[in-house]
């Protein structure tokens, strides 16, 4: 029976579904592409791993200081859930760094401070870079790469790292597919499944390192006719 909307609304409704994207979200994309720099910044150590689950281990790190290592990187994304809600949009990020652009929202953050401009509205909202109450679901993200089980194959000149879970592991996300470049370990494809639900992040324009500190300034001289709204204090 194919999935629908309604089907997705009732899944929102489940308070362990929170920590993970709610669709129809006005920055979902974002959150997405979030959930796989938060999947790949977590790196554990596991004992008696056979040859193929040290091999992907070894390159899943590998693929790790290529996006997250102090050069910084950019990439555009693609998302689509179950085929039902798709979303694009393009992050940059270094250390705690990041701008977002998608398609209803720019962020800036500079380490310290968050601006979040709603083009719709235009409104800016403006929050401490390390607070949680930017977004509803910030902070609810759970991804222990010990839950895992690990390997590692060919596809179509690819790399495909598959993250199955253990039995008896506690998380919700059941299986992770990341698709890498050979040479480079850049990413290029990424399948979450949480539950019974699908989804698909396509990642393109990838760039590792040139990342200027200036591109995560917030130009408020752009916005100054815009509503402000300092939510720091909240």
């Amino acid at each position: 029976m194919a999935l629908t909307i309604e089907d997705i609304k009732k899944v929102e409704k489940i308070k362990w579904f929170q920590f993970f994207f709610v669709p129809l979200h006005p920055i979902m994309g974002r959150k997405i592409v979030l959930l796989m720099i938060l999947a790949l910044q977590t790196v554990a150590s596991v004992a008696q791993e056979s040859a193929n689950e040290k091999q992907a281990r070894r390159i899943f790190n590998q693929a790790y200081s290529q996006v997250f290592g102090e050069q910084g990187a950019s990439l555009h994304y693609d998302v689509n859930i179950v085929g039902i809600y798709k979303t694009k949009g393009d992050i940059t990020f270094k250390g705690k760094k990041q701008k977002f652009v998608d398609e209803k929202v720019n962020t800036w953050n500079d380490g310290v401070t968050a601006y979040m401009a709603f083009r719709k509205k235009k409104e800016v909202q403006i929050h401490a870079a390390n607070s949680d109450k930017k977004d509803k679901y910030s902070g609810k993200f759970k991804f222990e790469l010990d839950d895992f089980d690990y390997s590692i194959q060919e596809d179509k000149g690819l790399f495909l790292l598959t993250l199955k879970q253990k039995k008896h592991a506690k998380g919700t996300i059941k299986i992770v597919k990341a698709w890498v470049t050979k040479k480079g370990y850049e990413p290029v494809r990424l399948r979450i499944k949480v539950a019974f639900i699908w989804t698909t992040i396509k990642v393109s324009n990838f760039k590792s390192g040139g990342i200027s500190d200036d591109i995560f300034i917030f130009p408020r001289n752009q916005y100054k006719d815009w509503k402000f709204i300092d939510k720091r204090k909240e």
